[in-house]
């Protein structure tokens, strides 16, 4: 069996003027990083911006396991089959973190027939967006410090600098350290950390952003810390917001690629979903709603994170309306949910099966909250037993909604026709598409609201710390904005040891931080950290290159 580095090796692209032109993006709004991978000129929204949006669709799925959903792959593979009934469409996906690509997870491309491509350039530096964000994260990392260091007019509480630094990469080392050691000439010496790029608030801001003067405003708010009085210092009072936005000025500008069967995709902006608001950015979304009759789109792990943040987050910013979702299940997944070991997995049992099912069913319930039809995927596996597909499509038929088989991976386009046609069918039924919450309702009813509606918690329980931060936002006037809370992927509580759909848990927030450019507070909830660790075995001990410039190994 090919991996899914040879399966995108042998692929048949197009070049990227070629699919473009697909979606009726003539070459003068593309700007060509070679052959197979565009950017698009901001300059197309005055040509296409009175379009009729096409059908938005979200691709979400239960809780991850390490048994794997396949979510960017059905995305990947519903766009792909689509394209085959004849539809005009497009994907849009995050960019991947070398955090991930090099810690556990390997690249983050889709999977086998089912991919965007070139896989290695997505996976490593693609059109160099991760560099310039975290570039301009650090820029204002340096400018607070030389701030300090060359007299300090804004009058900075160096205890109370909230702003630490970034890197691409996942590495525990960084999480806490001490910078300025060494004497006077390096600075004032202070505790500072780093956070991985994906959970920068450059990033949300890029993914949020209208256009380049609403990333500037937006970047122009950031809170970098407070002064000796307690009020809040941003990246403006310090002056670097015009010289952080020069340096995203190309990095907000949506990457066009194509999947292994030259469906367009747009690739762009990558925030994590259990750290920050876990999708692509509303400008490549609203140029593919302007552009094609369909656009299938993702977002981060499970939907109690991703698509929660999707709905309340990103739709409410950009004034999306989905018109339906697609939950992607794995019949491995739901069985270590009931309580399976990984080596165990191949073996029918329907009684591990009906214990985990209970997280399918809560995600379903979830996304109806918002008011969108729902269409359960099964990601297809070689050992998945009849009895157990059937199981899964009676339980998901008793509570009114439809199930696809999606072989996707081993088929492509061709493995996900089913699936294709009932979204098609979903997508012309009746939307009331509502967000869960209104954001002007106090913090801790915005929190107990998705802690009970979508996580289902008996209620919430904050730290000392916490009831600080909510009692310093509401004196800052800053209690109107939407919640992104920060949560483990791997439960439904915040405990990722509760599998299933467990019930009796309370979540515990135990600090809130302010992203006043990207327009949300983020609750931190249990041991969430903002700056992974690599695994025993990174999966970038499996990688190397040959004489020929050949990868294996990335995935």
């Amino acid at each position: 069996m090919k991996t899914d580095i040879e399966i995108a090796q042998e692929a048949k692209m197009l070049p990227i003027g070629e699919v473009a032109k697909k979606i009726g993006i003539d070459d003068e709004y593309l700007e060509y990083y070679g052959k197979y991978k565009a950017k698009i000129s901001s300059k197309i929204w005055d040509k296409i911006k009175e379009n009729k949006d096409g059908k938005l669709i979200l691709v979400t799925s239960i809780n991850p396991t390490p048994a794997g959903e396949g979510k960017s792959t059905v995305t990947v593979g519903l766009g792909q089959a689509l394209n085959r009934l004849g539809k005009k469409v497009a994907i849009a996906l995050r960019e991947p973190s070398l955090g991930p690509c090099m810690g556990i997870k390997g690249g983050a491309a889709g999977g086998g027939y089912s991919q965007v491509v070139p896989m290695e350039d997505i996976n490593l530096h693609f059109t160099g967006d991760m560099h310039a964000i975290t570039t301009a994260h650090n820029l204002l990392s340096a400018m607070i410090d030389n701030h300090i260091h060359q007299g300090n007019e804004l009058n900075i509480d160096v205890r109370r600098i909230t702003w630490k630094r970034a890197m691409d990469m996942n590495d525990r080392a960084l999480r806490e350290i001490v910078v300025g050691l060494g004497g006077k000439i390096n600075g004032y010496p202070r505790q500072d950390g780093f956070i991985i790029t994906v959970a920068s608030e450059i990033m949300a801001i890029l993914c949020l952003a209208k256009d380049l003067i609403d990333l500037k405003d937006r970047i122009g708010r950031i809170i970098i810390g407070y002064d000796k009085d307690g009020k809040p210092v941003t990246a403006k009072d310090l002056k670097a917001d015009g010289a952080m936005t020069l340096l995203l000025k190309d990095a907000i500008k949506p990457n066009l690629v194509q999947t292994l069967e030259n469906v367009p995709a747009f690739v762009h902006g990558g925030p994590f979903a259990n750290i920050a608001h876990g999708c692509n950015s509303i400008m490549a979304t609203k140029y593919g709603l302007k552009l094609a009759d369909y656009l299938v789109t993702e977002a981060g792990f499970g939907a109690d994170l991703g698509a929660e943040k999707f709905f309340d987050i990103k739709c409410r910013f950009g004034g999306l309306k989905p018109n339906a979702a697609v939950i992607v299940a794995t019949i491995r997944a739901l069985k270590m949910h009931g309580g399976l070991k990984k080596d165990d997995l191949k073996v029918e049992d329907i009684d591990a099966l009906s214990k985990g099912i209970g997280n399918l069913v809560k995600q379903i319930e979830n996304v109806k909250k918002y008011g969108i039809p729902v269409v359960v995927a099964i990601n297809k596996f070689t050992f998945d037993t009849d009895r157990e597909i059937a199981y899964i499509e009676e339980v998901c038929n008793n509570i009114g909604v439809e199930v696809a088989l999606a072989d996707v991976w081993g088929k492509g386009g061709n493995g996900g026709i089913d699936l294709a046609k009932k979204v098609i069918d979903a997508c012309n039924m009746p939307s009331d598409f509502h967000n869960l919450y209104d954001a002007d309702v106090p913090i801790k009813e915005k929190i107990d609201i998705i802690a009970k509606e979508i996580y289902g918690a008996d209620g919430v329980v904050y730290t000392r710390e916490a009831l600080k931060d909510i009692k310093n936002i509401d004196e800052l006037g800053l209690n109107d904005m939407p919640v992104c809370i920060a949560k483990t992927q791997y439960s439904l509580s915040d405990n990722p040891n509760l599998l299933g759909r467990p019930k009796g848990f309370n979540i515990t927030v135990r600090e809130l931080k302010i992203s006043a450019g990207a327009g949300f507070i983020v609750a931190m909830t249990g041991d969430i950290m903002t700056m992974p660790g690599l695994p025993k075995h990174p999966a970038a001990e499996r990688m190397n290159i040959d004489e020929e410039g050949k990868i294996v190994g990335l995935f």
